[in-house]
């Protein structure tokens, strides 16, 4: 790379951090990393009708759960302060005068209803919609009318009527757009402040931004952008417009296909490396086959000639199977470690009975972890229930039973009663109580009882946890220990002799 790479994500605080925005902030950081350039974080809060609280700080804390640090920006500065819009309005209002004064831009003084009327009028003659230039060459009469009527004007940038706008994309190509179908945009609105289109090029400029890797839904913006910048006689970075991502059906993700929010992942239990490496590969990849990758080896091979054009398709399917993937590679204390804050949520939150005492024994966890990393999606749950719900059996030193689960298929009262009476007498027996000889001895077991292992690990399963899912039988009964089995079996057998026998 010839010049040192400067590169921005500029997110709008207008809501949720989404998968689209982090993807752009995350291709930017990858970009900046590979070539040893910097990484700009600039918030763009210029639209202050739409402005959501807390959405900078979201931004921010979903960056810095990616592991996105950044070179510039809130919270550690830079020779390019200040990183919010909201505080350069002085420059943004400077250049629109200097483009007033020059005669590339105007002052418009159309009310929002006669913008209406002008829209409907257009569409009733199938026309291009687009501003009329009604108030360019307004007399100084006319002017002074509208200032009478105390009209604040926005500031219109005016676009070349004939030719073309062109650009080189560097994932696109050669890009271009014939300028009569381009309108007068306003660039400074009414309050003062700027819009997107006169902001992000000043900034751009401002910050020396080498090259803009945004959304593809700001193609279309990019010929007035580079419009702003040749009557300035600012050289443009250069662009990189990246694919859509796409839901199963290929239409854009909505919530309708996921949670979109990638705080909302953070919360069900995906992990950060999964969201990095899955959002690596929605519109960039190493090859047609490798799917797990380190943020060492995304790093090294990020380059542009990667990214597709296509709109990248996202599979939950497929980010929930990278999820339960990485959880299977982590180390026992470090599962521990990450489920902990799961499980210490209030139980109606998918955590542990409100009961079991906080903060949870890490000790015993490690334990019980090894029991449930196979089967673990998320963090936060199998699957089939939630993390708190599945571990609690551990924990709780009574089980509510459902007798209709203790009878297993094909059996009746009596016979589950024979069955769990005679697994306790083995097990009150057995000389080592661990998973190898309990398998070994129930198998038997079941022989004798003339059942099969279904109908006798079920019946086991329910006394021994409460439920039909659990983690495996014997080494979930090795991990509770003798005592609180036999403890357990011989209260799923009380439970049984209050039922009736038909």
């Amino acid at each position: 790379m010839p010049v040192e790479v400067r590169v921005r994500y500029a997110p709008s605080p207008t809501g949720e951090p989404h998968l689209g925005n982090i993807r752009t902030a995350l291709f930017n950081w990858l970009f900046a990393r590979h070539w040893g350039g910097t990484f700009i974080v600039r918030i763009e809060d210029t639209d202050v009708t739409r402005k959501v609280e807390g959405a900078v700080e979201n931004n921010l804390k979903s960056l810095r759960w990616l592991g996105l640090d950044w070179d510039e920006g809130p919270e550690v500065g830079g020779s390019h302060a200040p990183y919010f819009q909201s505080e350069r309005l002085a420059l943004y209002q400077e250049v629109a005068v200097r483009l007033l004064e020059e005669g590339y831009a105007y002052r418009c003084y159309c009310s929002p209803e006669r913008l209406n009327e002008m829209r409907q009028e257009q569409q009733s003659r199938k026309q291009p919609s687009g501003y009329d230039r009604h108030c360019l060459g307004l007399s100084h009469s006319q002017v002074r009318e509208y200032e009478v009527q105390g009209i604040t004007p926005v500031v219109r940038f005016k676009m070349p009527l004939e030719g073309e706008t062109a650009f080189e994309d560097l994932v696109r190509g050669h890009v271009s757009f014939e300028n009569r179908l381009l309108d007068d945009f306003v660039m400074l609105k009414s309050d003062g402040f700027p819009t997107y289109h006169l902001a992000n090029v000043v900034d751009d400029h401002s910050m020396e931004i080498t090259h803009v890797m945004r959304a593809e839904e700001w193609l279309p913006s990019t010929p007035r952008h580079i419009q702003i910048y040749r009557v300035l006689g600012w050289e443009p970075p250069l662009f990189v417009h990246l694919p859509m991502i796409l839901g199963p059906d290929r239409s854009k993700l909505s919530k309708r296909h996921g949670a979109t929010s990638v705080l909302e992942y953070r919360d069900m239990g995906y992990l950060p490396e999964v969201v990095f490496n899955f959002l690596a590969l929605l519109g960039w990849s190493l090859d047609d086959k490798t799917e797990i990758m380190s943020r060492e080896d995304v790093i090294k091979s990020f380059t542009l000639d990667r990214i597709v054009k296509a709109g990248a398709i996202f599979s939950m399917d497929k980010f929930t199977w990278m999820n339960g993937h990485y959880i299977r590679q982590l180390s026992t204390q470090e599962l521990t470690k990450r489920l902990l804050p799961f499980l210490e949520r209030p139980y109606g939150k998918g955590g542990l009975p409100d009961q079991i005492q906080r903060p949870i024994d890490t000790g015993y966890l490690n334990k019980l972890v090894p029991l449930l990393q196979e089967r673990l999606k998320t963090l936060a749950s199998t699957g089939e229930m939630n993390t708190g719900e599945m571990i609690s059996p551990f924990f709780l030193d009574k089980l509510d039973y459902d007798v209709k689960l203790l009878v297993q298929k094909e059996m009746d009262i009596t016979g589950a009663r024979s069955a769990l009476e005679e697994s306790l007498r083995l097990l009150e027996i057995l000389p080592d109580f661990n998973a190898q000889m309990l398998e070994e001895k129930l198998r038997a077991l079941s022989q004798v009882l003339g059942l099969n292992t279904r109908q006798l690990f079920g019946i086991l399963r329910v006394a021994i946890t409460g439920r039909t899912a659990a983690p495996p039988l014997f080494q979930t009964m090795e991990t509770l220990d003798r005592e609180r089995c036999v403890m357990r079996i011989k209260a799923a057998l009380e439970s049984l002799r209050h039922v009736p026998v038909l």
